[in-house]
């Protein structure tokens, strides 16, 4: 695994526990020599993770579109930022230069990187693993939709089963290591559709 796409707030939020989760990452994935890839920003987890890359010698690309590089909230300081043209542009460019992602406490920006990018996978569109970084039970309530549209029969068990799920950062970046894709040939039965 040479890059990670991390997915996160442009906020820091309320709890403590979110900031350590992204510091530790930021060193451990600078320490296993996995390069960062992310959205670009210099404020909140973005800011938080891309400095714990840094200051520990790692590798941290940026994607931001333009209209957020003008606002000033482009982080200067990266190996490599990329500007696009669009988030739609952003979102492509950080899944290919990535060979897994991971998602971090965020708001509603996170949640559709994190949906959109478990849909892709859903669809065949990618065979990377996909992680949630769970620090304080963030995500808990997230997890609990997913298991309901299983147990509705919405979403299928293997499609559920890809989404790895740790509260520490070096336990889920061993699992994402360690992760095998399991092919799913058709993900609607002719019954269901």
């Amino acid at each position: 695994m040479q890059r990670l796409c991390v997915f996160c707030g442009s906020s820091a939020g309320a709890d403590p526990r979110f900031r350590e989760a992204a510091e530790q990452l930021g060193k451990l994935l600078a320490r296993r020599a996995v390069g960062l890839v992310y959205g670009g920003g210099r404020v909140g987890l973005m800011g938080i993770l891309a400095d714990a890359v840094l200051s520990h010698g790692g590798e941290a690309i940026g994607v931001i579109p333009k209209a957020l590089a003008r606002k000033e909230v482009a982080h200067l300081g990266l190996s490599e930022l990329r500007i696009v043209d669009s988030m739609h542009a952003r979102k492509a460019l950080m899944a290919d230069l990535a060979d897994g992602f991971i998602a971090l406490p965020g708001g509603l920006g996170t949640l559709d990187e994190l949906c959109e990018i478990l849909t892709w996978g859903q669809l065949g569109l990618h065979r990377k693993p996909t992680g949630i970084l769970n620090p304080a039970g963030y995500f808990d309530l997230f997890l609990e939709f997913l298991d309901r549209a299983v147990s509705e029969r919405l979403l299928r068990p293997e499609h559920r089963s890809r989404v790895l799920v740790e509260s520490e950062p070096e336990a889920l970046l061993d699992r994402i290591g360690d992760w095998k894709p399991v092919a799913v040939e058709k993900w609607l039965l002719p019954e269901e559709g």
